[in-house]
């Protein structure tokens, strides 16, 4: 599926996936394949994740459904979660032929449901079952296999626990580590909490990357403006914004120039919208719901004047039968041009996932 406006370089730069200094993290209910493919109207560098797969459903689901993507999303890593060596080593060769860049381990989502899977972010009591999943995962595919992981969990927090998990992972071959700055309570809080109570702590994931120099180190969580990924990358090899992102997707619009070398001018968030239009018809005339693709785009005008009445129309009529592109074209309409402002976050900001 093509669509990506005329005159905004569409092409993939190749490069290592260790030289992506910026990520939009995986966020369940979120980073599906039309959110990312709105990303890319944005930013056409930015690493950017599907949501977290479980091995199960890879290797006996809706393959297509749950893994299918635009080739317009590239770079793209698949998220997997799992414990059992053979079925993330098969999730591996899957993601190769299914054309993804990478593939990477969930060690950090806190919720009940994955913690009775036995993966997430329980795993890092289990550093040597992590590091068996990398080595086979790393055995069935060329593809980078890499973790995100959060600084500790529930009393194992200190940070020589962290270094502990970090070193037998990496013995296993693996290169690049995604480091939630925060601790989670696998008991007793919720997702969503475990995103916002637990105190950030930074300078454990700097130091991590001091320690271990030759290891790639991205940072996640509490990031919501570009001037704090310049000063984070003074620090660690990357970071990576999560609600931040869906909260205010323009943030990414000086990514590429600012931060990949990108030559040309960013796209205005009018013509993001427009270059949204084709994809939108495509999948119209598939059958697909307007609403699965425009729920995405609400907060495209986050703290632009019209932003209420973009979202609003967005809102009433996206889910009416037969609702189509038109709709989107008529809600662009009602938002008055403005010069772009993109390093800003919008009121209410979440934090990073």
């Amino acid at each position: 599926m093509t669509g990506l406006r005329s005159g905004f370089d569409s092409s993939h730069t190749q490069r290592s996936l260790a030289h992506y200094p910026l990520s939009v993290a995986p966020m369940m209910d979120r980073s599906d394949r039309h959110f990312r493919y709105f990303m890319r109207q944005i930013t056409r560098h930015t690493l950017l994740y599907t949501e977290m797969v479980t091995s199960a459903a890879i290797l006996h689901g809706d393959r297509n459904r749950l893994l299918g993507f635009s080739p317009e999303e590239k770079p793209l890593v698949l998220q997997v979660g799992g414990d059992t060596p053979p079925d993330l080593a098969e999730c591996a060769r899957i993601a190769e032929a299914m054309g993804y860049d990478e593939i990477n381990l969930n060690v950090g989502c806190p919720s009940d449901r994955v913690q009775t899977g036995n993966f997430g972010a329980c795993l890092m009591a289990q550093p040597h079952r992590v590091a068996a999943c990398v080595e086979a995962m790393q055995k069935a595919t060329t593809l980078p296999v890499t973790v995100k992981h959060r600084i500790g969990i529930d009393d194992r927090d200190r940070y020589d626990d962290m270094v502990d998990f970090v070193r037998i992972v990496a013995e296993a071959g693996c290169q690049r580590f995604t480091v939630h700055a925060r601790k989670a309570w696998l008991q007793g809080l919720s997702p969503k909490e475990n995103r916002d109570i637990p105190p950030l702590r930074y300078g454990d994931v700097h130091r991590l990357k001091q320690e271990f120099p030759h290891l790639f180190i991205e940072i996640n969580g509490g990031f919501t403006t570009l001037s704090q990924v310049q000063e984070q990358v003074q620090h660690v090899d990357a970071v990576m914004i999560g609600r931040a992102a869906y909260d205010n997707p323009y943030l990414f619009a000086p990514v590429d120039t600012e931060f990949y070398g990108a030559v040309g001018t960013p796209p205005t968030r009018h013509q993001v919208v427009e270059a949204m239009v084709p994809y939108i018809d495509f999948w119209s005339a598939k059958g697909s719901k307007l609403h699965k693709i425009t729920r995405h785009m609400l907060q495209l005008f986050a703290g632009q004047p019209g932003s209420r009445v973009w979202k609003r129309y967005l809102t009433e009529r996206s889910c009416l039968p037969e609702s189509d592109s038109d709709v989107v074209r008529a809600a662009l309409a009602l938002v008055p041009v403005a010069m772009p402002s993109a390093d800003q976050s919008p009121p209410n900001a979440m934090e990073a996932g």
